[in-house]
């Protein structure tokens, strides 16, 4: 069954996030809600929050067209046309069934119908419905916000037919980008039940031990491998009047003997909190808030030893822990610090850790699908079972005991062993009954950091990798801190470069990627800094020109060449983008060239390309027209300096196609497990019959006329306010370049390495710049730009 047409019942904050996700994906979309007494149109209301909202819901506003509007009297026939309905109104079983019994007078048969509940059972859900309702039923649960958040967890019944499993399951992971992990169809299902308990321990030991906020955060983030809010900081962003109803409806459902019932308490503070409008990010503050008294912005932070005031807060300051020190050296050092962030870190831990393993197999028969809805549904780098083995579980269950804590059964039987092995390649896992089960994935997913357990890379040093994914393909990957480039990557291309010869031997092809949270963030700047400071103007030159080599290199080698970013690709890490034979994107890619906000330009041949990406996008728009668009050769040039001018960044690959980072024959993959497997494939395909480009050596550029028209226009942001005295050093260097300089004249051609002279001449120039030198000082100090 192909699923070419959505429904979704219930235009809230979690109907709407889910319908604009499916529109992400390309797929039309029927969002529909109640009809009110007066009038208004909920659902259209709804895609018009969405287009305000930030973080961004669509990858792209034209997404929109994608959604129908409708209310559920007037718009109900549509449901006909649809192959998925997803149902995500109120948690009342109810209104619930009211609404099934709409759905089923108006489904096609054979359509799925999915909710998405977490709080209700779902045999209790179809049960006055008969068998061919149950049969075509689910629980898809999505975490919110839909678009960024991976986590799918799939409930099926008993009667829920294969095909129906399958078909949602598929297009949920290749479709909408999930990892879609089966649940049992338990209260709270996987992620919720641990990381609701999670929350609630770590609320009620800060409390009962003075722990302050800033603290708790700070030693219960990135040191144990949770995203850097922690959890008050979480607890924040999601809502802290979110709290109370979660623990309703764990209270409601969970079993009698459900050791939540024995730690859930009713916070006196959080009550006040909210009640006074203190609910977070949302409210006036939560845990942190800004204060903006005397016309500046204090981050403070409440103060859990007083009772709840709004005088109860305090600047936030610095924290200093031997915990959070200790992460650097792994989890179980965390837990064993003896100071208050250690001993915080270790009775939340200790007890969270072991709930979840106490749950094994209620929620779920796989530890695997534990960690898995755990790192993608709270972002936590390691799952529990993870975490316990990164602690070693002989070690935890003595830790255990040691602290009066009951040692679950599943602890108890792997003994002195471990949760995950690798061996011959092959990653295992503990299973329930006591043996090893193989962890395998999906078809269409390749992952370096399978490779990496399998085997060695085939040439490697401290800042670059190559792997042999097979197939006569290589994969270069970067990594360094943040991905950035310095001359061990340079050298590591070009070794490549060279193994891989003409292409017709052993390799064929060559894949950039890698795993990080970031493609590449650019440049070195630090390295590059300190260079400067002891005036090692060769050295920086020779940085520069080598990597224009090796971009250049890559873009004229005898073979394809295929990037595959994901995250951050930004400066450095967008232009070697940009001499690619094609860009396989991950969807939540975020490119630019943002050279300018540190005060320079681009220098490895970024103005070039855009230069000609832009000039291309042109030639292909008036191609059936009589003129030339290059009787203009302006066009290109304004585009080019306006997204390099600004620094844009694109805020997803859709985004990146409408910049011109990205173009109309380069691919992307929604799921970000994929990546690798689909940038191969197109590597493989490429590879057949290949042929580089030939270099660029009729480029018209206009030349200082053209360059005088670019500073007045900046002239005039400068007067407005709107640019600073050394955006406009920035942008008369960067408007040289982009006009050809004084070799510019639209009657005498100039060639792609003329551009790359005239570029890494006006780079250097602006290294030389105090002002420059401040906004990368400022970059690296504080990791923002500075406006000088």
């Amino acid at each position: 069954m192909t699923i070419s047409k959505v429904a979704v019942i219930g235009s809230g904050v979690m109907g709407s996030g889910i319908a604009a996700q499916i529109a992400n994906a390309g797929v039309s979309v029927v969002l529909l809600d109640i009809k009110p007494a007066d009038g208004r149109e909920l659902a259209r209301g709804a895609i018009d929050r969405l287009l305000k909202t930030d973080p961004a819901p669509f990858m792209h506003p034209d997404a929109t067209r994608l959604i129908t509007p409708g209310n559920l009297e007037d718009d109900i026939g549509l449901l006909s046309e649809c192959d998925w309905i997803i149902e995500v109104v109120l948690e009342d079983l109810k209104v619930k069934h009211a609404t099934y019994e709409k759905i089923i007078k108006n489904r096609k048969p054979g359509s799925i119908v999915s909710s998405n509940t977490s709080t209700i059972p779902l045999h209790t859900l179809v049960e006055p419905f008969g068998e061919d309702f149950a049969r075509d039923f689910l629980i898809t649960h999505f975490f919110n916000p839909p678009r960024y958040m991976r986590l799918l967890e799939l409930v099926v019944g008993k009667k829920t037919r294969p095909e129906a499993i399958k078909t949602i399951s598929d297009f949920c992971d290749v479709r909408l980008g999930k990892g879609v992990v089966p649940c049992h169809d338990t209260p709270g299902f996987i992620a919720n039940r641990i990381g609701v308990f999670w929350l609630q321990t770590a609320l009620n030991v800060a409390l009962e031990d003075n722990v302050p906020v800033a603290l708790a955060d700070a030693v219960m983030g990135k040191p144990v491998g949770i995203p850097k809010t922690g959890v008050f900081g979480l607890l924040d962003l999601i809502g802290i009047d979110l709290m109370p109803h979660l623990a309703d409806s764990m209270l409601a459902t969970l079993p009698q003997n459900d050791w939540y019932r024995s730690i859930y308490i009713d916070h006196p503070a959080i009550r006040a909190m909210i009640a006074a409008g203190y609910t977070g990010r949302k409210g006036k503050g939560g845990f942190y808030r800004l204060d903006r008294t005397g016309g500046k912005k204090e981050k403070q932070v409440l103060d859990l030893s007083l009772p709840f005031s709004e005088t109860a807060y305090r600047p936030e300051g610095k924290v200093s822990s031997a915990a959070v020190d200790a992460g650097k050296k792994g989890l179980r050092a965390v837990l064993e610090s003896p100071d208050m962030g250690g001993i915080y870190a270790r009775k939340v831990l200790m007890h969270t850790l072991a709930y979840a393993a106490s749950l094994i197999p209620d929620i779920s028969d796989r530890i695997a699908d534990v960690d898995e809805a755990m790192r993608l549904g709270y972002n936590w780098k390691m799952g529990p079972f993870e975490m316990i083995d990164a602690l070693g579980p002989a070690w935890f269950a003595d830790a255990l005991r040691a602290g009066s804590i009951p040692v679950p059964p599943l602890v108890e039987r792997v003994g002195s062993g471990t949760f995950y092995k690798t061996g011959n390649g092959q990653q295992t896992f503990f299973g329930v009954d006591g043996a090893y089960h193989p962890l395998t994935r999906p078809d269409g997913v390749l992952l370096l950091s399978d490779l990496k357990r399998a085997g060695k890379p085939l040439m490697k040093n401290p800042s670059a990798s190559v792997w042999d994914i097979g197939d006569g393909v290589l994969c270069f990957e970067h990594t360094g801190k943040m991905n950035t480039f310095d001359d061990s990557v340079f050298e590591m291309l070009n070794k490549t470069i060279q193994t891989i010869g003409d292409g017709k031997g052993t390799y064929k092809a060559l894949v950039i990627y890698n795993e990080g949270a970031a493609f590449s963030a650019g440049a070195n700047l630090g390295v590059a800094l300190f260079s400067i400071n002891i005036a090692l103007w060769p050295q920086v030159e020779e940085f520069i020109a080598g990597g224009q080599r090796t971009f250049k290199a890559l873009k004229f080698a005898p073979f394809p060449v295929v990037a595959a970013p994901s995250g951050l690709a930004l400066g450095g890490g967008c232009e070697i983008l940009l001499h690619a034979d094609h860009i396989q994107a991950h969807a939540e890619t975020y490119c630019g060239l943002v050279e300018v906000g540190v005060g320079l330009i681009p220098g490895w041949g970024g103005c070039k390309e855009m230069i000609l990406r832009y000039r291309a996008r042109e030639k292909s728009a008036h191609k059936k027209m009589w003129f030339s668009p290059d009787n203009d050769p302006m066009t290109a040039v304004r585009a080019a300096f306006e997204t390099i001018g600004t620094a844009r960044v694109a805020k997803s690959a859709a985004d990146a196609r409408d910049v011109g980072y990205l173009r109309e024959s380069d691919g992307v993959t929604m799921n970000r497990d994929r990546l690798l497997f689909d940038a191969k494939k197109k590597a493989i395909d490429l590879a057949r019959n290949y042929a580089p480009p030939v270099p660029e050596k009729d480029i018209r550029l206009p030349g200082p006329s053209g360059k005088m028209a670019l500073d007045m226009a900046v002239a005039d942001l400068r007067k407005s306010g709107k640019a600073t005295p050394h955006d406009v050093v920035v942008s008369s260097h960067l408007a040289t370049v982009l006009t050809g300089g004084a070799q510019g004249d639209w009657a005498a051609p100039m060639s792609e390495d003329d551009l790359l002279t005239l570029e890494r001449a006006e780079f250097m120039k602006l290294l030389r710049e105090p002002g420059s030198l401040a906004r990368i000082e400022h970059m690296l100090d504080t990791g923002k730009p500075l406006r000088n």
